[in-house]
């Protein structure tokens, strides 16, 4: 017998092409997310891309190798550096070693500015840089476009969990004001994860367990969202967060499930 809301649920897990080229892998044109829009470039040594989208802003995190940056912004790039752009603004990538990039876009509504963000793993806690969780749930946070800088609908980040932890625990939604997207690396299976996703208030056990390692894509149009590590693994992720309308651009409007929220770890 055929589940609706299980196969609705069960749709929102994607696995990313790693065929060379530009790929969309979440779009509202086939996909439930209506905001959010998820793309993946998998570029050769050697070989270029041409990014010049006019209805979108992007986010484009350099996700495996190097790679020189040309026109709207000018540079090298490495592994986790990342790029904002406008809707407009166009350029020319080209891969010096092998790459990947994870990007995340939304509708452009005139509010962004260019903004590039080399990683630094050793920034001090702050605006980019966070903690956040406790005890098993605690993970670390880099954000790839924070909220206070300028932009349309998006805010993006890198999340690491502990080796074998939880992350967004206690689980969270933020169904009227944002949709999210969460695109996982550096899990070579047999390095796995599971991505939970529920609906409605602790009815956890109607809710669906996707199985993730590198390139799974999981959309959170609504609902609840946690997710966990394997043993010996660590969930990586970067998340794209797309605001329903640009008022609702906002970090903290996450809404954690009542109960669930005594139970943070220790």
């Amino acid at each position: 017998m055929t589940n609706p809301q299980r196969d609705r649920l069960e749709s929102w897990r994607v696995q990313s092409p790693e065929t060379p080229g530009w790929h969309a892998v979440i779009t509202p044109q086939v996909h439930e997310c209506r905001h959010a829009h998820i793309f993946r470039l998998n570029l050769p040594a050697g070989h270029r891309h041409t990014v010049d989208e006019k209805e979108l802003e992007l986010n484009l995190v350099l996700i495996h190798g190097t790679a020189r940056v040309s026109g709207g912004v000018e540079g090298e790039f490495s592994r986790f550096d990342s790029i904002y752009i406008p809707g407009g603004t166009r350029l020319e990538i080209e891969a010096i070693e092998e790459c990947v990039f994870y990007i995340g876009g939304a509708v452009e509504e005139g509010c962004g500015e260019v903004y590039v963000q080399h990683f630094d793993p050793h920034l001090p806690l702050g605006d980019i840089h966070q903690i956040h969780g406790v005890g098993t749930g605690q993970r670390e946070v880099i954000f790839t476009l924070p909220p206070q800088v300028p932009a349309s609908r998006l805010i993006c980040g890198l999340t690491w969990s502990n080796q074998g932890g939880w992350t967004s625990w206690p689980p969270h939604q933020h169904s009227a004001d944002l949709e999210e997207v969460y695109c996982y690396f550096d899990m070579p299976f047999p390095k796995i994860g599971f991505h939970v996703s529920y609906l409605e208030s602790g009815k956890i056990d109607e809710g669906v367990v996707h199985p993730v390692h590198s390139g799974t894509c999981v959309g959170v149009p609504e609902g609840y969202h946690p997710t966990v590590a394997s043993p010996g693994t660590v969930n990586a992720y970067m998340w794209v967060l797309a605001a329903v309308r640009p008022e609702s651009r906002s970090y903290d409007l996450a809404i954690e499930d009542p109960q669930f929220v005594n139970l943070r770890g220790q």
